[in-house]
């Protein structure tokens, strides 16, 4: 990974590409979303401060346990003068969502485990199929196929 030395206060999008491990495209996205944010210089090119690259890791990481990126934008938003979040604010939200991550999980885990039955009938009708269908009370007695015309 590149080191930026601590001289350097703003980061060209290259170099925070580089240092954060994130596409200058990607970046460009979470600045259209209101995630992070430039200035721009006299020829127009965007300057990042060096703050920048620990929101990119909190959003990295917010989105490797699944958090929609609006939801990681709402969370910005509440700390106190648009400030790049911290340590605290990190166990804060974390646990604020684990409630969240928890019902996911026990989703996830119900539909794998009735992964092999609803392939195995063979029907994966839609109307009642327990992965396109999961809140099917008939096709929790009937066999899908059987009601397949």
């Amino acid at each position: 990974m590149p080191q930026i030395p601590l001289k350097v206060h703003e980061l060209t999008v290259g170099q925070l590409a580089a240092r954060s491990g994130v596409a200058v495209s990607a970046l460009h996205f979470y600045e259209a979303k209101g995630l992070i944010t430039s200035r721009r210089t006299s020829g127009n090119q965007r300057r990042y401060s060096r703050d920048a690259l620990r929101r990119v890791a909190f959003i990295r990481a917010s989105q490797r346990v699944g958090i929609p990126l609006a939801v990681i934008g709402e969370a910005f938003a509440k700390l106190p003068d648009g400030r790049t979040p911290n340590r605290a604010d990190w166990a804060r939200l974390s646990e604020a969502w684990r409630t969240d991550l928890d019902e996911r999980i026990a989703r996830l885990a119900s539909l794998r485990d009735r992964l092999d039955s609803c392939i195995g009938c063979g029907c994966l009708s839609l109307d009642s199929c327990a992965l396109s269908n999961p809140e099917d009370r008939i096709g929790e007695r009937v066999d899908g196929s059987l009601l397949s015309g």
